[in-house]
């Protein structure tokens, strides 16, 4: 399986762990269990833990087209 790693803009903006837990209203086990499953991609900056804006929206998206299907 091949991973096309997208480096983000600029001038995007990365999130918290919290920050994420508020948009998608879930709770802090729910949103490791997605970074760790690697269904949301994030990246480590010491032993911060960043969500680019593009990998939330990426995931947001894939979940409500496979609710679709």
């Amino acid at each position: 399986m091949t991973t096309l790693l997208t480096v983000p803009n600029p001038g995007e903006e990365l999130l918290t762990v919290p920050q994420v837990m508020a948009r998608l209203q879930l709770g802090r086990s729910a949103v490791y269990d997605l970074l760790r499953t690697r269904q949301l991609a994030s990246i480590t900056l010491g032993r911060a833990r960043r969500i680019p804006t593009h990998a939330l929206n990426d995931f947001i998206r894939t979940r409500l087209e496979q609710e679709a299907a």
